[in-house]
C-alpha cells in the first residue's frame, strides 16, 4: 500500500489528523494504563506500600523493552500543549495515572495520600523523560527517592 492509499483509508475511518491522534491516545490509555500497569501490580500482590513502590519497577521494565522511545503522552502534550485538544487528552490521561496513585496511597493508609502520589507522579514523569535520553537506571533512581518519600508520609504528624 502507498502512503497516499493509507491516508486515504485513515480519512476514511478519521476526519482529522487531530481526531486520529485522539483514538490512538484513547486506545493507549486503554492497553498500557488499564490493560498492563494495573493489571501487572494487581497480578504482583503485595502490600499496598509494596504495590506504590511495584510502579517503579514496572516502569524499569519498561524502560528496558527494545525500542523503548518514551510515553506518547508526554511527547503529545510538550508538542502541542495544554490548549489543543490531544494535548488535553494527555493531560486527562496523566490525571488517569495520579488517580491511581491516589488509589494505591490511600489504600496504604499514609498521611496524605494526594500529596504522596503528587510526588510518585512527578517522579515517575522525571524518569519516563530520563529515560527517553538514555538513562536505563532512571526508574531505579526514582524509586530509591520515592522509599524515601513514602518514609516521610509514613510518619505520624507530630503535634504541639
Amino acid at each position: 500500500m502507498c502512503s497516499s492509499d493509507l491516508k486515504a483509508t485513515l480519512y476514511r475511518h478519521f476526519a482529522s489528523k487531530d481526531e486520529l491522534i485522539l483514538a490512538f491516545l484513547q486506545l493507549r490509555e486503554e492497553r498500557w494504563t488499564i490493560g498492563w500497569l494495573q493489571k501487572q501490580l494487581l497480578e504482583r500482590g503485595g502490600t499496598p506500600e509494596e504495590r506504590l513502590l511495584d510502579v517503579f519497577d514496572l516502569f524499569d521494565e519498561w524502560f528496558r523493552e527494545p525500542g523503548y522511545a518514551g510515553c506518547p503522552f508526554i511527547k503529545v502534550l510538550l508538542e502541542m500543549g495544554p490548549e489543543h485538544p490531544a494535548g488535553a487528552a494527555c493531560i486527562e490521561h496523566l490525571g488517569t495515572v495520579r488517580g491511581f496513585l491516589i488509589q494505591l496511597a490511600s489504600d496504604a493508609c499514609v498521611r496524605e495520600p494526594v500529596e504522596l502520589a503528587e510526588a510518585f507522579h512527578i517522579l515517575l514523569c522525571g524518569s519516563i523523560i530520563h529515560a527517553a535520553a538514555g538513562d536505563a537506571v532512571s526508574a531505579k533512581r526514582a524509586r530509591r527517592m520515592a522509599q524515601a518519600v513514602l518514609e516521610h508520609y509514613r510518619r505520624p504528624v507530630a503535634h504541639s
